[in-house]
C-alpha cells in the first residue's frame, strides 16, 4: 500500500517543549529541596491527566506540608515559557515538511496538547500553513495518547487507512497510540525521551535529520 500521509506528534517532536517542561519541574523540586524522579515523570509525557503521576501532588508529599498550587504553578509556567520561547523546530524537520509538500503527501498533527497551545507554537514559528489537520485532545484524557483515538480521527480526516500513514512520536505513549491504531512508527527521541526507551517504535532514529523522506519511503 502506497504512503500518502505523515502524521506528527507536536511537543517534543516538532518542537522541544518537554526539555523545558521538565526543567521548569525539576527548578520547582530543587527549591523546596527534592528532586522530580524521572521515572515518575514518564507518566505525563505525550498524554492528559499525568498518567496517574500529580507532579505538585507528589511534591506536597515529599515536602510535608501544604503548598501554595496556583502561586507556584504560575512561577513554574513563567520559567518554563521562557525556556519555550526559545526552541525552534527540531532537527529535520523542515526539510521533511518541504520534501512531504513536494510529493504531495498529506500532513497532520496528533497531539494530547490542546489546540490553542499548538497554533500559539505554529505562529510563532510561522508554520501555521501547510497542515491538511490538527487533532489535539484539548484536556480529554478519554481521547488523549496512549489510547489511539486521536489517530483514528486523523486518519479519518484524511481519508487514509493506517498503511497509509507514517506516524512520528518522541514518546512511549505516542508510539502506543500509534501502533494501536495499526501506523507505521518511527521513533524520535528528545533529550528527556531518549533514557526512556522508545523500542516499541517500528523503527527509531537519534534525529530526523538523518532520516531523509526518500529512503524512508524506500523502506517500507
Amino acid at each position: 500500500m502506497r504512503i500518502r500521509g505523515l502524521l506528527f506528534d507536536f511537543d517534543g517532536l516538532i518542537v522541544d517543549t518537554e526539555t523545558p517542561s521538565l526543567a521548569g519541574w525539576q527548578w520547582l523540586y530543587r527549591e523546596h529541596g527534592h528532586e522530580l524522579p524521572l521515572e515518575r515523570w514518564a507518566n505525563v509525557i505525550g498524554t492528559v491527566g499525568g498518567g496517574g503521576f500529580d507532579p505538585m501532588g507528589h511534591l506536597e508529599e515529599l515536602v510535608g506540608e501544604p503548598l501554595e498550587h496556583e502561586a507556584l504553578n504560575e512561577r513554574r509556567t513563567a520559567h518554563e515559557m521562557t525556556l519555550i520561547e526559545a526552541e525552534q523546530l527540531r532537527p529535520g524537520i523542515a526539510e521533511l515538511l518541504a520534501e512531504s509538500e513536494r510529493l504531495g503527501l498529506k500532513r497532520a498533527i496528533v497531539s494530547s496538547s490542546s489546540r490553542r497551545w499548538i497554533d500559539q507554537h505554529l505562529r510563532r514559528l510561522a508554520r501555521v500553513v501547510g497542515w491538511d489537520a490538527i487533532v489535539t485532545a484539548d484536556g480529554d484524557e478519554e481521547r488523549a495518547k496512549p489510547r489511539p483515538t486521536l489517530y483514528f480521527e486523523a486518519l479519518d480526516l484524511l481519508r487514509l487507512e493506517p498503511g497509509e500513514a507514517i506516524a512520528f512520536e518522541d514518546s512511549p505513549n505516542g508510539i502506543r497510540a500509534a501502533k494501536a491504531a495499526g501506523i507505521f512508527c518511527v521513533g524520535v527521541p528528545n533529550p528527556v525521551t531518549a533514557a526512556l526507551g522508545l523500542e516499541e517504535a517500528d523503527i527509531v532514529v537519534e534525529s530526523l535529520a538523518a532520516l531523509p523522506l526518500q529512503e524512508l519511503l524506500q523502506r517500507l
